[in-house]
């Protein structure tokens, strides 16, 4: 299902296969607004994790209440320390709330409810 020009709900589906993510509704409209902006700057953009159902969230590790279980969190692939410095740049400039920085990927969400701090590195 198209979920904007750039994006696809296939791209933010569960890696276990359950289907959440693919259904309206799943992904937040406000991130998806997020990334197409990031996108219009930097180019394409490749999302490695986004919905996330709990089991699937739990056994990757993932916080309990994670963003990626409500549909408002991407991780974003990144090559590169300065590839890393763009999208991290992007992301703040574009208002992601909670952005965070790891050696392959960066977390970017749009989740208010969260009580943490808005960047943070893996």
């Amino acid at each position: 299902m198209k979920l904007s020009e750039h994006f696809d709900s296939s791209e933010f589906a569960c890696k276990c296969g359950c289907g959440f993510g693919t259904h309206p509704g799943d992904v937040s409209s406000e991130l998806i607004d997020l990334l197409e902006r990031m996108r219009e700057e930097h180019g394409p953009i490749h999302i490695t994790s986004g919905c996330r159902c709990k089991p699937y969230n739990s056994s990757v590790g993932g916080v309990s209440n994670s963003a990626h279980t409500r549909g408002t969190a991407a991780d974003i692939r990144v090559e590169g320390g300065l590839e890393r410095r763009k999208l991290l740049d992007l992301a703040v400039m574009n208002w992601a709330s909670g952005i965070g920085v790891a050696k392959t990927f960066i977390h970017v969400d749009v989740d208010s409810e969260l009580p943490r701090p808005m960047a943070w590195t893996y």
